[in-house]
This record gives C-alpha cells, structure tokens and sequence, in this order.
C-alpha cells in the first residue's frame, strides 16, 4: 500500500515536471520566433555592373597612367539602412596597391538619407544626388578614378563601401583628403554594407 502510494507520488511529479519542460520549451520557441519577426533589415549593397570578387570592366577602369578604359563609375543598388540614417557615403578604396597605405579611387558623401543607389557615372558628375559631395582621391582630383594598377601586379581587390550614417551632414572643408573625410564617416558611421571587384593588367 505504502509502496502504491510513494510510486503514484514519484509518477505525479515526472508528469508535472515534462509538462514544465514542455511549457518553457514552447515559450522559448514563441519567443525566439518573435525576436526573428521583429530583427532590422540587413544593409545590403549591389552593383549591377559588377559581380562580388569578378573582374571590373573597361568602362569602369581608369583612363591615364597607362591604362585605357572609360572612367565611369558603377552603378550600386543598397537596402535595409538602420533606423536613424540620414544620410549616406561611398567610397572605393583598393588596399592592394603598392604605396603602403592603399588608393583612395571614390569618395562621395552627404547622399541624402532618401536615396537607395548611385546611377552609372554619378561619380563623375553625371546624375548624382541632390546635396551630395565628391572628395579629394589619391588621383588629386575629386570624383571617380577607376583602376589601374600596375603592370604585372596580381589582381587587386576594388572595395566599394556604402555607409549609412547618423548625420545628414558631414562638416569637412572642400579640400579635405580622403583620409579626412573617412575619419568622418567612420565617427557617425550606423551601418556599412561591401561589394568587391578585382582587376589585373
């Protein structure tokens, strides 16, 4: 009797304790899937005219310094900015070249927080957004400067970079070095978002 009655006790408490279990595990799942529904959009950049890591073409390559293409900057699509931008900056940067700090061939900045991509040749002048600004390049000019790395070289890895940022302005004198304006967007820099390209000659 006292044997049926320890067994009914140990068998209540087994149930009460898978059924906690259960109750938890589905709270948990409830809330996982919750926390999934509710996450921000990942900041996310593509350029039509490139493909991540394939090789850049001549329209895009810089025309001076031995080189012969078109000069024009590519087009770049970007989405899902954070909550809080409002404004954005390109850059194109090849940390491949041989100078020991790289070359700087694109800074603009101060692209109104409402635009979602550059048009081909915005770099260059052509259809770029209302406000925006070009910076100096290690070219010695401001706006786009393709690639045109040396003869021989491996190929050198072109990365272009979007970055949303918190301020609508970035306060920088005109002839600013991009180095200048890259300590900027980096201070109030909320999200960054890359596409690579590479180009050998």
């Amino acid at each position: 009797m006292v044997r049926s009655h320890r067994l009914r006790q140990v068998t209540t408490a087994v149930i009460a304790m898978m059924a906690s279990t259960s109750i938890a595990a589905a709270q948990a799942a409830n809330a996982k899937g919750k926390a999934k529904a509710t996450a921000p959009a990942h900041f996310k950049v593509s350029a039509p005219d490139l493909t991540a890591k394939g090789r850049i073409t001549a329209d895009h390559v810089f025309s001076g310094m031995g080189c012969t293409g078109q000069n024009v900057s590519p087009a770049l699509n970007w989405s899902g900015a954070p909550a809080g931008t409002k404004s954005f900056a390109v850059t194109a940067y090849d940390p491949d070249a041989p100078t020991g700090s790289g070359w700087w061939h694109w800074v603009m900045y101060n692209i109104p927080a409402d635009a979602t991509g550059l048009q081909a040749g915005a770099g260059n002048g052509r259809n770029a957004p209302r406000g925006s600004q070009q910076g100096n390049t290690d070219f010695g000019s401001k706006g786009y400067g393709g690639p045109c790395p040396p003869v021989g070289d491996k190929p050198h890895h072109y990365h272009f970079t979007v970055y949303a940022l918190k301020v609508d302005k970035l306060d920088v004198p005109g002839n600013a070095t991009a180095a200048m304006v890259g300590f900027y967007i980096h201070a109030n820099r909320l999200a960054s978002a890359r596409v690579t390209g590479l180009y050998a000659r």
